[in-house]
């Protein structure tokens, strides 16, 4: 997929996968429009497929985000970036 926001950007599913490249707000609505996509696919495999259960996963996953990082060994951020956002918005589609 071409970004539409930056179009010489190639965006493909597994760029989901990897939010590294997510570092401005034009690149968050570029990876929420790749969520988006992948959500209408009927066999994207995500385990939380409807609205209700992908925000109370997106709303634990938050809540629990501190443990997520000390697993990793890395420090909780203070100040959430572009990039953890959409990571949080990608932990969401699988957190139980």
């Amino acid at each position: 997929m071409v970004d539409p926001v930056a179009p010489g950007k190639i965006l493909t599913m597994e760029s989901l996968n990897d939010t590294s490249w997510v570092t401005t707000r034009a690149d968050l609505v570029s990876y929420i429009n790749l969520l988006a996509q992948e959500a209408q696919a009927p066999s994207c495999g995500w385990e939380n497929p409807s609205l209700d259960r992908y925000l109370e996963a997106l709303a634990a996953w938050t809540d629990d985000m501190d443990g997520y990082f000390g697993n990793r060994g890395e420090p909780v951020p203070d100040r959430p970036d572009w990039s953890l956002i959409a990571g949080m918005l990608r932990a969401a589609c699988f957190y139980e």
